[in-house]
């Protein structure tokens, strides 16, 4: 039986190029998005054999929308393989406007418990069986914070926290938790930055690595490597000289400048 892999934000971006690579390496598919049809149109474009996928409409943001998802998958496909919890949003915010503290509950609901929710309902089938692997997208933004950024700098840093925690838990189990944190990959979510974006790197180039990491069941992985060493760098800048090199840094566009 092929190994299957359950992915969310499958619609477009990184989720979509992961899900080719995984399907070229021989595994079936369980896609997961509020768009389905556009995940059927890209599955009829790219060929993908209608016997090895499966097409879950959820919002993560919504923990019973993406609970019943994953039921739905043990229920018609079975304990994944792999489950990779990928949907986020990335908007700007500023905390003098009241309107965007609910952009930040909204980035918390989808890039934090949506994350938790989606693992949920595979943790204990897989602990039975003593194998699996989880894996949460976090970002090289959530090693330090960005201006204009703190919704989602804050995010990405609770899903780096949160999946070295679930680590631990699972660490006698056979369960590994994988914690990718991608730098600039080009993508609809990062095609409307405007600010410079170093060592930009394809999705398809993405997925290729992430796929080995995973393969790998490696911990932790910042891809591209570059990208790590640049984290590594402006973590260890004190303070004042952090704030001076970004300060004039372009901030992320808020939602009703989009």
């Amino acid at each position: 039986m092929a190994p299957l892999l359950f992915i969310t934000g499958a619609s477009s971006g990184i989720g979509q190029a992961m899900a080719r690579r995984f399907y070229d390496a021989g595994y079936s598919l369980a896609l997961v998005a509020r768009r389905t049809a556009d995940i059927k149109s890209w599955a009829d474009a790219e060929g993908l054999s209608a016997s090895r996928y499966q097409i879950y409409s959820a919002d993560v943001s919504d923990i019973a929308s993406i609970v019943a998802a994953g039921a739905a998958c043990l229920q018609q496909q079975g304990v994944p393989d792999v489950v990779v919890a990928n949907a986020g949003i990335s908007i700007g915010m500023d905390t003098a406007i009241r309107g965007d503290l609910d952009v930040m509950q909204r980035t918390f609901a989808t890039n934090n418990v949506g994350l938790a929710a989606t693992f949920h309902p595979f943790v204990a089938a897989m602990e039975r069986r003593r194998s699996g692997r989880l894996v949460g997208i976090g970002s090289v933004a959530g090693i330090r914070g960005l201006p204009g950024h703190g919704a989602y700098c804050a995010s990405k840093a609770a899903v780096i926290a949160y999946c070295e925690s679930l680590r631990g838990e699972l660490r006698a189990s056979g369960v590994k938790v994988v914690t990718i944190c991608p730098g600039y990959i080009d993508t609809p979510l990062t095609q409307q930055n405007r600010y410079s974006m170093p060592f930009l790197m394809s999705a398809r180039d993405f997925a290729d690595r992430a796929f080995t990491t995973i393969e790998a069941g490696a911990s932790y992985r910042v891809i591209p490597w570059q990208m790590g060493v640049v984290a590594k760098l402006l973590r260890g800048l004190p303070n004042r000289w952090f704030d001076k090199l970004l300060a004039g840094r372009p901030r992320k566009r808020r939602i009703d400048e989009a």
